[in-house]
């Protein structure tokens, strides 16, 4: 079987790497819209399916994994910024308060999809606005839900606690996704 990933991101690419696996990488082109009334757990999960669904052309030796990671506050979901402003904002949010970030994914063959959420907690430190400065000038977190990556300065210094898997932070839980897919290649 082969797998493609359906991501754009550079984190996950790194991820599925590190498990070991092999793998080719393509865009899919889908607006990421989802229902407004969409309970803020159960929209990372629905936006992975529309990814994968967004996908048409799969073929019988093919597995397809897409992901989507949201980060929320208060049932508030902060996406990735479009500005500095934005950013600047969304790090305000986050400062001193615990959030959530959702991290879904989806396996998809011709016969079979499977999807998942990860959540973890994460408690941020306060931010004085010199640090959010500094992490966006330096960082300049703009393809990142919540305007942070955990594997950068911000993760290092002003995450306190984590309740829940690092990698789904990252974007890809890593824990859940590996047996599923141990799973789908020992059965060729």
């Amino acid at each position: 079987m082969k797998i493609i990933l359906g991501s754009n991101s550079p984190r996950r690419k790194e991820l599925l790497e590190t498990m070991g696996f092999q793998f080719s990488v393509t865009k899919i082109d889908c607006d990421e819209i989802f229902p407004d009334n969409l309970p803020t757990e159960q929209v990372a999960e629905y936006l992975s399916k529309l990814k994968a669904n967004a996908y048409k052309e799969i073929k019988n030796d093919e597995i397809l994994i897409t992901a989507d990671t949201v980060v929320a506050i208060e049932n508030e979901i902060l996406g990735k910024p479009k500005n500095k402003h934005q950013a600047t904002e969304m790090l305000k949010k986050l400062s001193g308060k615990t959030h959530e970030v959702y991290t879904a994914f989806t396996i998809k063959t011709k016969t079979t999809i499977i999807s998942k959420t990860s959540v973890a907690h994460v408690t941020v430190l306060q931010l004085s606005p010199s640090e959010i400065d500094f992490y966006l000038e330096n960082y300049q977190p703009y393809d990142k839900a919540g305007s942070y990556g955990v594997q950068e300065w911000f993760g290092m210094t002003k995450i306190a606690t984590i309740n829940g898997s690092y990698y789904t932070i990252m974007g890809l839980p890593t824990h859940e996704i590996y047996p599923i897919l141990k799973d789908f290649l020992q059965k060729i």
